[in-house]
């Protein structure tokens, strides 16, 4: 696979399309699909501070990118009744991560990989260690979080309630920079937030991906992602990371996706998206 170069029109740039994409789904929808990790490009600005030659940077992308999962939401999104909401991140999160806390509070500081990588997975040098991060952080990070932010309000003013739903994926063998790779690696692994989760969602998400061979719980990757502006203090937010081991779908550590594990997987995820979108397709019926 190969990496994508270019300039991308964002908003911090003044043009009309920013480098995120919230994908409408149906009004009556509390459902957001979130999608970060799942591009390659990288602005040609950005490709200039990264320190790997192109092989090294093709092979890091295919280690660190979630491929497919945009395909993944996007095919689950047509299988359902009532249409999901998507917010698809169009840059690869070499850029930035917009799943890390941008200051001292990031866990994975300590192996470089902060809001703004500056080692590989491999804990190899990716950027010079004394890059100043804001520029990345203001330009790309924050309106992220605030278009993240905007799309989570629009669904609690719409429908009561927003059920924000992470689509991750991970390698079936633990890569250097991880910090808790030692435990479990079931094929569908399940974040959780202990005031974002409630159980009925996470019991819903077990059924509709028990066919898989197991779930498990926050191993290897753990929580989910809620903006901060909700975190810990909105109950009508609810969240939940679904990381999908890259075996049961592709070949690793990138390549095309097998169609039949994704479309079982997509299949999955519609049910999911369904039974959260429950009430509300009947409250739009009525």
């Amino acid at each position: 696979m190969s990496h994508t170069c270019a300039t991308p029109k964002d908003l911090s740039m003044g043009h009309a399309l920013p480098p995120f994409h919230l994908l409408p789904g149906a009004p009556a929808s509390p459902v957001l699909l979130h999608v970060p990790h799942s591009a390659r490009v990288i602005p040609d600005h950005v490709r200039a501070g990264i320190e790997l030659d192109d092989e090294a940077l093709d092979l890091e992308l295919d280690h660190i990118t979630d491929s497919h999962t945009a395909e993944l939401a996007a095919e689950a999104a047509t299988a359902t009744p009532l249409t999901p909401w998507r917010f698809v991140n169009g840059l690869s999160r070499l850029v930035i991560d917009p799943e890390r806390f941008p200051d001292e509070r990031e866990e994975m500081l300590a192996v470089g990989m902060g809001a703004v990588y500056t080692r590989t997975t491999h804990r190899e040098p990716l950027r010079s260690p004394d890059v100043d991060p804001q520029p990345l952080i203001d330009r790309y990070f924050h309106p992220y979080a605030a278009a993240m932010t905007a799309a989570v309000d629009a669904r609690l003013a719409a429908t009561g309630r927003a059920v924000v739903i992470d689509v991750h994926s991970y390698p079936s063998a633990p890569l250097p920079y991880e910090l808790h790779g030692t435990g479990p690696r079931p094929p569908i692994c399940l974040g959780t937030d202990a005031f974002h989760t409630p159980p009925d969602l996470l019991a819903q998400a077990e059924e509709a991906f028990a066919a898989f061979g197991g779930t498990g719980i926050n191993s290897p990757f753990a929580g989910t992602y809620v903006p901060l502006k909700h975190y810990g203090v909105d109950p009508r937010v609810s969240a939940l990371m679904i990381e999908i081991r890259r075996d049961v779908h592709m070949p690793e550590p990138g390549g095309p996706a097998h169609r039949t594990g994704s479309t079982a997987l997509a299949s999955a995820l519609a049910a999911l998206v369904g039974a959260l979108s429950g009430a509300s397709e009947q409250d739009a019926r009525a």
